[in-house]
Parts: structure tokens; C-alpha cells; sequence
């Protein structure tokens, strides 16, 4: 369960983020303003936490230990010398969901897979629209990198942020050096 939540602004490349923490992990990253995402989590916890989600406070907590290491392995992500994030992540969904957001993990850096890859992965080939449905639940984009997953014929579909942002993470992801 968690008792509180701690949310801090991040400027990057691609805009400004909202990252949130629980004492135990990273649980969101968005791409909107601090007062949107404190709307947008009530939503998250009242699915993912539960019924006393409204009583979780957020507090602005930039200096939170766990915000700073996160802010500090982003701006490496972007800077190219960070090709896997190393944070605890506190991730609510389904088993199917958790199963998906654990397959996105296995996407190397800097490659891309289809949803039907994901699904035949997963062990079920037909699931397809799941796997697509999962991972726009993904509520720790970049961290867990779901702007990897592309449409059958390589088309960009879906994201989040928006496509121009999962197309500016896939090409950086492409120029990035070999090395971290």
C-alpha cells in the first residue's frame, strides 16, 4: 500500500515531466504540468491503489532521494550515456500488464518490436490488442520503454506523449554512442 506520494518537475529534451515516487518506487512519469498529473494519479490510484487513493497526499518533493537518482538517470538517458534505468519501479496492473511492462524491459536499447512480437513473447500470439492495451497503461513511460513498441509494418501508432515524442526517444536512442 502506499502512504504518500512524492511528485517533482523534470525538464528534458522532449518538454517538462512530472515524475512521481511512493517511498518504495518510481510509480509514474507523465508528460504534462504538476497540477494535471495530481488530477491524473487520483484517477491511477482509485484503479491501482485503491478506494483510499483520494487520501494518499502528494507532496512536491524534488529533493526526494529517489526523485533525484531518477532525474539524474534521465538526464543521461537523454545526454545518450544511459542505456538501462537501474530504479525500483512500484508498477499496479493486472498479471497480463505486469507480464507486458516486464517484456518491455527486454527490448534492447536503441531496437524497436511489434506488438505481435511482445505477444509471441509472452506465449500468446493472438494477443496482440492486450499487449497494445497494456502498454499504453504503462504508467512509467521511458523508464519502462514502451515508446520501443511500433505497428506491424513499422509504423509509428500510439503513444502517450504524443508521436512526435516516441519518434524523438527512438532517434536519440539511434544516435546515442555504443557505450553508456
Amino acid at each position: 500500500m502506499i502512504d504518500r506520494l512524492y511528485a517533482a518537475l523534470i525538464d528534458s529534451p522532449i518538454g517538462t515531466m512530472t515524475l512521481t515516487a511512493s517511498d518504495k518506487g518510481i510509480c509514474h512519469l507523465d508528460f504534462a504540468s504538476y497540477e494535471s498529473v495530481a488530477e491524473s494519479l487520483q484517477m491511477w490510484g482509485a484503479r491501482h491503489v485503491g478506494p483510499h487513493a483520494a487520501e494518499i497526499p502528494l507532496m512536491e518533493a524534488a529533493s526526494h532521494p529517489l526523485l533525484k537518482e531518477a532525474e539524474r538517470q534521465l538526464q543521461l538517458y537523454f545526454d545518450g550515456r544511459l542505456q538501462q534505468f537501474e530504479l525500483p519501479v512500484q508498477m499496479y496492473g493486472t498479471p497480463f500488464q505486469q507480464r507486458v511492462w516486464a517484456a518491455l524491459q527486454q527490448i534492447p536499447y536503441g531496437e524497436t518490436r511489434t506488438y505481435k512480437d511482445i505477444a509471441v513473447m509472452l506465449g500468446q500470439p493472438g494477443a496482440m490488442r492486450a499487449v497494445g492495451g497494456a502498454n499504453n497503461r504503462n504508467p512509467v513511460s521511458i523508464i519502462v520503454p514502451c515508446h520501443r513498441v511500433i505497428g506491424a509494418s513499422g509504423q509509428m501508432v500510439g503513444y502517450g506523449g504524443g508521436l512526435p515524442i516516441k519518434i524523438a526517444l527512438l532517434d536519440l536512442e539511434k544516435k546515442a554512442p555504443d557505450k553508456p
